[in-house]
Parts: structure tokens; sequence; C-alpha cells
């Protein structure tokens, strides 16, 4: 909506929000089918206006309308062989996009724009879509394709001698040769289209989706099907909400730690959380401290407060958070959405038990000088120091071994529950697994469609 108002600078801009919230149509189709002569975009146009419910918008159809003077005045152009000026294109649309279909059911628009000129033109009053696809394939193949390609003339249907040839005996009576379809004609075509395809890239982009055209249309169909169910992307800037899971010994904190501390966000552990609230002696702190000192795990309510007035802090607002330890099953994760906790993004990051075993059982620490070391990874640089470590009861293998069970007894219905988690093999340097979770926190979020 935001994007309306800077492109259509209305007069009454409440109003105008008001128009469009009433539109319902956010999820409406707005897609560009695109793509040199015979390549099967008209196939692909009129299949998906039918599976969508959305009106296909073609050069054809633009000049067949009775609705629009100006339909005559470029049909004028087509007939003395003229080039269609963009300006007339673009009203043409425009009013076409006024009509209540297309408002209320968005649009397919097939063939156009065919120059960067007329995209702009396009773009600039506000016809943008939200997918746009391309399709490609030799020159050799589209010229063979288009020699055999049969129009129905009674529905519009495209069929073809070779490759879609219809079994009804009435519709192969109907089936006509199409002006324009010979080899020296498509060549010419294929030419301009080259020409001109470079300065569409241009216009359009990352948002471009390319698909080979030499294949069954019913493959290229699901291709764009596919494509066009992905939600578009947005490049607003967002407050991070980083959520990491895992088994114990995967490498949360260190994870945790090494994200807060390149991008600022505030490192949100609940263990600790739990921990500095019962040193801190704070309401939820004594509440927390019969459960520490007794060795419950501390009731999920209160620790669902405790981590809701965190992330409600000015910091994690303005900064984002990371947060490990919590939820540790489905019932938990449910309650921190009810909560309004929404993370958007989440890590599993995964380990074998093997691993796991490995890289807590043989932790160590110096009791003099309170450095950690490890059997294997890590190990003390002096004999004296080795001879003082001690390993914690908590990391004695048949401890851990009991911790990585109930882990993995609850981790298939969290999995589960967080459909659009990304699976990280935590089995690595941790240096390598910090740069496949950077990557996927600096691109840009995708659309959540939310039903209210």
């Amino acid at each position: 909506m935001l994007e309306g108002l800077l492109i259509h600078k209305p007069e009454e801009p409440i109003e105008f929000l008001i128009n469009q919230l009433t539109l319902n149509n956010y999820n409406a189709p707005r897609i560009l089918i695109l793509g040199p002569p015979a390549s099967g975009k008209t196939t692909i146009a009129m299949w998906l206006s039918k599976q969508l419910a959305a009106p296909r918008l073609s050069q054809d159809t633009l000049l067949a309308s009775d609705w629009s003077s100006l339909a005559a005045s470029a049909q004028e152009y087509r007939d003395r062989k003229e080039k269609v000026p963009d300006d007339l294109w673009v009203q043409l649309i425009e009013e076409r996009m006024q009509l209540q279909d297309c408002l209320q059911n968005g649009w397919i628009i097939e063939g156009l724009p065919d120059t960067r000129e007329l995209a702009r033109s396009l773009q600039a009053v506000g016809i943008i879509p939200r997918h746009v696809v391309v399709f490609y394939a030799p020159d050799s193949v589209l010229i063979e394709r288009n020699l055999g390609k049969r129009v129905d003339c009674v529905t519009g249907e495209v069929y073809h001698t070779t490759f879609d040839w219809p079994m009804d005996e009435t519709v192969q009576m109907h089936l006509v040769v199409p002006e324009g379809i010979s080899e020296e004609e498509t060549a010419r075509r294929l030419v301009e289209y080259h020409q001109n395809y470079y300065g569409i890239l241009q216009s359009f982009g990352k948002s471009m989706k390319l698909i080979n055209a030499d294949q069954p249309c019913t493959d290229a169909l699901a291709q764009v099907l596919t494509h066009i169910q992905i939600p578009p992307r947005t490049h607003a800037p967002f407050s991070p909400r980083i959520l990491l899971c895992g088994p114990p010994g995967s490498g949360k904190s260190l994870q945790a730690a090494l994200i807060a501390q390149k991008y600022g966000i505030i490192n949100v552990c609940c263990r600790d959380m739990i921990k500095e609230a019962v040193a801190d002696g704070t309401k939820l702190g004594e509440l927390i401290k019969p459960y520490l000192d007794n060795g419950w795990p501390v009731a999920d309510n209160i620790v669902l407060k405790l981590l809701s007035q965190r992330l409600n802090q000015l910091d994690c607002h303005i900064r984002g958070w990371v947060l490990h330890g919590f939820p540790r099953d489905e019932d938990q994760a449910k309650l921190m959405l009810h909560m309004d906790i929404n993370p958007n993004r989440v890590f599993f990051l995964t380990l074998p038990t093997d691993t796991i075993i490995q890289r807590l059982s043989y932790r160590m620490v110096d009791p003099v000088t309170g450095e950690r070391y490890h059997t294997f990874y890590k190990p003390a640089a002096t004999k004296d120091a080795n001879d003082r470590l001690l390993r914690h009861p908590r990391d004695v293998e048949e401890a851990v071994s009991l911790k990585v069970d109930s882990y993995f007894r609850f981790s298939g219905g969290l999995e589960t529950f967080f459909e659009d988690a990304i699976f990280i093999n935590a089995d690595q340097d941790p240096q390598t697994v910090f740069e496949y979770i950077e990557s996927y926190l600096v691109n840009p979020l995708p659309i959540v469609q939310k039903d209210f």
C-alpha cells in the first residue's frame, strides 16, 4: 500500500488506503509471462488464467476489447503494419485494470512489455508485477515449433501439428494457420526479441524467473505454478528475530554469540536469563528459585513471562534478538507464539548422536584458572594442567545420553511446527556453520501472508 501511495500520490491518501483495504486483493496474482515467439507463453498464460481465475491480458485481447475507444486507435496502427506506441499500450492496460475482474482477481499479462521503455512506463504508472516468468529456448527449436502452430478460431486455444494435436475432430475442423509464422517472419521476430531482451532484464532484474521452454508444456506449467506460489520478497529493513534450535552440543551458544557480536543483536540465552533472574532476586526469580534448588524444570508459564519481559525491552525491539535454549518441544513453541514471540528466522543445527556425545563427554575445566578444555579439540598445554582437569557431573556420558535422548524425543514435533525452518549441518567448523547462518540472515525476508 505504501508503494501505491508513492506511485499514485493521491490527493486523499487516507481514502486511497481505505479503498485498497476494501478491495482485499493483496494475494491476487500479478504475473508477467514473457518470452520469444513460439515459446509457449500463450498456452501457459491461458492455463494459468483458468487455474487462478485471473483475466489474461495480451496484445490480441486488449485490441479485441469493446470497452475502450483506445483499442480502435491501436488497431489502426496494426492495420498499417506500424508499431503501436508505448503510451497507447500503457493507457490500454491501465484502463483494462480498472475493470472489476482485474481489481478483484488480479491479472496475467502475456507478451508485454516487449521493450525496456514499455516496461519502465508500466512501472511508472504503478503496474508492477509480483512475478515475472521468462521462457527461453534455442532459436532453431522455436522456428520449428512456430511452423506447426495452429489456432482454434472459436476458442483461441493454441495447438501444434506435432506436439499437441487435438483428438476431437470438431476442434480439428476449427484449426487455422495463424499469420506471421513463416520461417522468415519468425526469424525476424526472434532478432527483434533478442535486441530488446537485455533491456527487459534490466527492468525486472532478480524478480525474473527463467524457464526452459524446450520441454512439455505440462512440465513448464508445473515450474511456473511452483514459482508463483513463492511469496515475493521485500528489501524493507527489519529487526532480526532469530531462534536457534538443536541438540545439546550443537553449538547454539557459540553461534548466537558470533551473530550478536557481528550484528549487534541481543543474545538471549534462556538458561542464563533464568539464573540472572534468581541472582537479581526479582519476583519471577523468587518463583524460579525453588525449581532450581530442587533440580526441577522451571514451569513453562514462568519461563514465558520472563522471556516476554526480556524480548519486549527497547533494545530487543530496536536491535533484534537471537534466542536459544527455548522452546524445547512443540507445546512450548505454541505457547511462545501465543505470547506473540514470533521469530522471523528459525535455524535447526543438526548433529549425529555420536558427535554430540564426543563433544560433551570429553569437556574438562581447570579448577585453578577456570579455563575450559576438551580432550580431542583443545587439550591442556602442560601435564600439570592436564592432571588437575575436572569433568562436570552433567558431562559424564550417561548424563549426556539422557539429554540427547530427551531432545530427540521431542524434536520431531518442534521441527514440524516451524515448517519454514532452515536446517544446517553443525558437524563442521564453527566458522563455516556461522557463514551458512549468515547467508540466510542477510537475504531479504519473504513477505509473510497472515490471516487476520
